[in-house]
């Protein structure tokens, strides 16, 4: 009996002991998942935190940079501040969830200050783009709301961010740019200034009165409501082409009223031109009979071309007439 009694005891002591290590490990893991639960919880909220502090503190740094003379009407500033800003805010929130969950932030911004190079080196583009913005904030060539040329495409600009300079043409198409690419090329902030010279080039023909001529533009230019008076409209001979005298008529007008003002005084000067009988030449094509049908018939009589004004005739003089009836005879 004895020999049987003890095998029992010591399954019965195996079974006792495997079931206060099961009954220690259930409670090991209740007490995991229930601290895991409460840090997921504790995280959510400060993922919830996080993002009210970001817009909290973007609105904070809008009044206190509107609160500065020299950045309240200056809405590129004003964006990229709070951009900054919220990028700093969500940084941060994401290094508390990260300590909340467990992860060592402090291995892990070990091995990024190891890797930095190697990260510097892949994104060194997109760097490049956030140096160059910070470059155009402080320099600011442009602001929101400018007419600018980058590499030749115009357009206003709506938006400068982190990495991108946001822009919309005439035709509202919106133009994406990377700031390394602005800040590297030529910028023609076209709205720069209050005012702008426009610069139209006319041609006239060469038996036209100059002086008429130049006479008739500045009083077309003068008369327009947005010309500016001071300076005066100008316009002179700046070239003798092979067809015609390139004459320049140049105005100046507000940024804002440049390209009506520059159609406007266009039309005016084409009609002022044309009212004073004053040619502008334009090219003109000669259609010349060639082939085998052209060789069989006689030669035409020899005729003298030339250019005719508006309101004069085309008819031959008299002596012209006469030598064309002599050449026949």
């Amino acid at each position: 009996m004895s020999s049987l009694v003890a095998p029992l005891n010591e399954a019965v002591a195996a079974g006792q002991k495997a079931a206060a290590i099961d009954a220690a490990m259930i409670a090991k893991l209740t007490e995991m998942a229930g601290d895991f639960a409460i840090n997921l919880t504790i995280a959510i909220i400060i993922l919830i935190v996080t993002v009210f502090a970001s817009r909290w503190a973007c609105g904070l740094t809008r009044r206190a940079l509107s609160r500065v003379r020299g950045f309240r009407h200056d809405p590129t500033v004003l964006s990229f501040a709070v951009q900054v800003v919220r990028v700093l805010v969500y940084i941060i929130g994401f290094i508390a969830i990260l300590q909340r969950l467990g992860v060592q932030t402090t291995s892990i911004i070990a091995v990024l200050g190891a890797a930095s190079l190697a990260v510097g080196l892949a994104l060194q583009g997109t760097l490049s783009n956030v140096a160059a913005g910070v470059m155009l904030l402080i320099l600011r060539p442009y602001r929101v709301g400018d007419l600018i040329d980058v590499g030749g495409r115009v357009g206003t600009v709506r938006r400068l961010d982190l990495f991108l300079t946001q822009m919309s043409d005439a035709n509202n198409v919106k133009i994406v740019v990377p700031n390394a690419k602005v800040f590297s090329d030529t910028i023609l902030n076209l709205s720069g200034q209050k005012t702008r010279r426009m610069e139209l080039k006319i041609g006239v023909g060469y038996g036209d009165n100059l002086n008429t001529a130049r006479e008739v533009l500045i009083k077309a230019a003068s008369v327009h409501d947005l010309v500016l008076p001071d300076p005066a409209p100008w316009a002179g001979v700046t070239l003798l082409e092979s067809s015609s005298v390139q004459m320049t008529l140049q105005a100046w007008t507000k940024s804002d009223d440049y390209w009506q003002a520059k159609a406007d005084v266009l039309q005016a000067a084409k009609e002022a031109l044309d009212a004073a009988g004053i040619e502008i030449p334009f090219p003109h094509q000669v259609a010349v009979p060639y082939g085998e049908d052209s060789s069989s018939e006689a030669p035409p009589a020899r005729r003298k071309s030339r250019k005719t004004r508006p309101g004069k005739s085309s008819d031959p003089s008299p002596g012209d007439a006469h030598q064309d009836s002599g050449g026949e005879g």
